[in-house]
């Protein structure tokens, strides 16, 4: 839900691994983000999910891709957006049976 807008590579539904196609934002072509989520717990604490942001710049000489790292930053607010989606999603279930 919350990366609706970045096209999914792939998903694992076993080990709970998500893995996205390359995406540049149409507003700035010339970067652009892969993401990987890993959900390591059932629980919803920070503890319980990695996500990876890997970026690339376009190198404009050549108008090929060039690893640029990873955005720690970003990886730590999908995190935050992911567990604040799952828990008002919790909340509304839990609403619901009660």
């Amino acid at each position: 839900d919350t990366l609706s807008v970045i096209p999914l590579a792939s998903v694992d539904t076993f080990g709970v691994t998500i893995i996205s196609e390359w995406y540049a934002h149409p507003e700035d072509r010339s970067l652009r983000i892969k993401v990987a989520i890993f959900v390591l717990d059932r629980e919803l604490r920070a503890d319980g999910i990695r996500v990876e942001v890997y970026a690339q710049k376009r190198v404009q000489e050549t108008l090929e891709w060039e690893d640029a790292g990873r955005d720690e930053g970003l990886a730590t607010r999908l995190e935050d957006l992911i567990l604040t989606r799952a828990r008002e999603i919790r909340s509304s279930n839990i609403g619901e049976t009660n």
